[in-house]
């Protein structure tokens, strides 16, 4: 294995805790409190530790030094799959492949590899379910409420002690608002023996999920002015008024889920920030350095994002089909508060 594979390893590590911890930092009232914050922290940090410790205990490749012409992590890989093309029955071989591929970023490739994995087990192999699965959700974050999340919940049937899948499930339950299934679950991780510096954040996460609401609050009926949002963050911030649209009235039930997002413009993936509130029309909201995301990712004076704002019906950060919408482009340092109108309906 050579120092390439394991950066890379550590890269791809870095990007799913990056992923999963921010629903987790946004998922609700209790977001805004500080025990809330460092569990969703904390949950990116059991996956980075997680994923190294499991790289390492089910890793096939040898640790050692090879001397080899070319052995750069894409080299390694090729040479698996051509292997694979003269061995096609090879389970492991299939199983190594699909992790090299998701520790180098290429999802689709290792979802291909964990399926055919799957299809020589007959469906009886959780590692390789747990790889699809994995695959699914890390290339498009729509994959934990969808087909991901559901191939994660049959890897419980087989394994109910896997940790990994224990985890993504309790994130998706979170996310739709199924806090006992959450708890549970992550409960049950601490139960399986997490190691002893992950073993508080775990619990600030139950905690937090036990102290919050179990649904968003009321909030004034559509077309009653609403209270301001907080108050502007010193340095750049992005402020836009959020009006519903008429042929949007009567879609959503007053306090459902508002979620506002700033975006790089054209860039997949998680957004720059994002602010949860109740939606209720008109709203000023503000949005500045206490909502980035990863903090340090942010905007600058003079940058252009994109602002969207949309409703969501399942009470979920990810869209679903259906759920009001609108947005529009800002200037940072340049726009003042700017008009934004939910007028659209997401797509199925």
């Amino acid at each position: 294995m050579t120092p390439v594979f394991i950066v890379v390893a550590a890269l791809a590590a870095l990007a799913t805790a990056a992923f999963l911890a921010w629903p987790l930092w946004r998922g609700g009232a209790a977001a805004a409190s500080g025990p809330a914050r460092a569990a969703a922290a904390g949950a990116g940090i059991v996956v980075l530790l997680g994923s190294a410790g499991l790289y390492a205990h089910w890793s096939n490749w040898s640790w050692e030094p090879q001397a080899t012409a070319d052995d750069s992590p894409a080299h390694m890989v090729s040479q698996l799959a051509r292997r694979l093309e003269r061995e096609p029955e090879d389970v492991e071989g299939w199983l190594m492949l699909g992790r090299s591929h998701l520790a180098l970023g290429q999802f689709p490739l290792a979802v291909r590899a964990y399926q055919r994995a799957d299809r020589l087990e007959g469906g009886r192999n959780a590692e390789a379910l747990t790889g699809w699965a994995e695959g699914l959700v890390m290339g498009s974050e729509t994959e934990l409420d969808g087909r991901g999340g559901r191939i994660f919940e049959q890897v419980l049937v087989l394994d109910p002690n896997s940790q990994k899948a224990l985890f993504f499930t309790a994130v998706a339950a979170q996310r739709r608002g199924d806090s006992a299934t959450a708890i549970r679950r992550f409960e049950k991780l601490l139960e399986l023996g997490a190691p002893e510096n992950i073993r508080p954040i775990l619990e600030q996460q139950v905690a937090a999920l036990k102290a919050a609401p179990p649904t968003v609050g009321g909030g004034a009926a559509n077309g009653a002015a609403a209270p301001e949002a907080a108050a502007v963050d010193a340095g750049p911030s992005v402020a836009v008024r959020v009006s519903l649209a008429a042929q949007m009235s009567g879609r959503f039930p007053a306090g459902a889920p508002l979620f506002v997002f700033v975006r790089v413009p054209g860039q997949p993936g998680p957004p720059l920030a994002v602010k949860r509130i109740a939606a209720a029309f008109p709203v000023s909201v503000s949005l500045g350095s206490a909502d980035l995301m990863i903090q340090g990712r942010g905007f600058a004076a003079g940058d252009t994002v994109e602002v969207v704002a949309r409703v969501s019906l399942s009470g979920s950060p990810t869209a679903s089909p259906g759920d009001p919408f609108g947005g529009m482009t800002y200037v940072v340092g340049q726009d003042k508060e700017k008009p934004l109108v939910i007028d659209r309906l997401t797509p199925p």
